[in-house]
């Protein structure tokens, strides 16, 4: 979902050719399955287009390639921590609510979880922590790389 979201957002801005956005697990367990039909539905719901992928594992080198790499929760982010080498020493991990207030008071805050509609089923509330946080981290991203 975050990543047809953000794909959306930058291309309304005309920002898609300083972008190159990704999705990635943190676990095994969706390896290669297509996104759920709950994030499909709420998608084409509010009128943004799907990235058609499947899921795949994140690596060490995703690490090292990406700018930012944004988890949606506390277990995400810990994944990622493990699969970078067990720290964040160039400081690229965020969780993806510490976005959620930027555009307002340009500041990271300590963020809670993005509802999990794998365990909640509500897809309304997941794309309503999603769609805020990519607004923010894309605030972010402008500022912080004057774009």
């Amino acid at each position: 979902m975050a990543q047809s979201i953000f794909t959306h957002l930058v291309h309304r801005q005309h920002l898609d050719a300083v972008f190159e956005i990704d999705s990635a697990a943190t676990s095994r367990e969706e390896i290669g399955n297509p996104p759920h039909y709950g994030t499909k539905n709420k998608l084409y719901e509010e009128h943004i287009p799907l990235i058609p992928h499947r899921a795949r594992q994140m690596t060490r080198d995703d690490y090292l390639y990406y700018d930012l790499l944004i988890g949606m929760d506390t277990a995400n982010i810990r994944n990622m921590t493990r699969i970078a080498g067990g720290s964040d020493s160039q400081q690229k991990i965020f969780k993806m609510l510490s976005f959620a207030d930027y555009g307002t008071n340009h500041k990271l805050t300590a963020a809670r979880d993005v509802a999990d509609p794998w365990y909640t089923g509500d897809f309304d509330a997941t794309f309503d922590d999603v769609i805020s946080g990519c607004r923010g981290l894309l605030e972010y991203i402008k500022e912080v790389y004057n774009l």
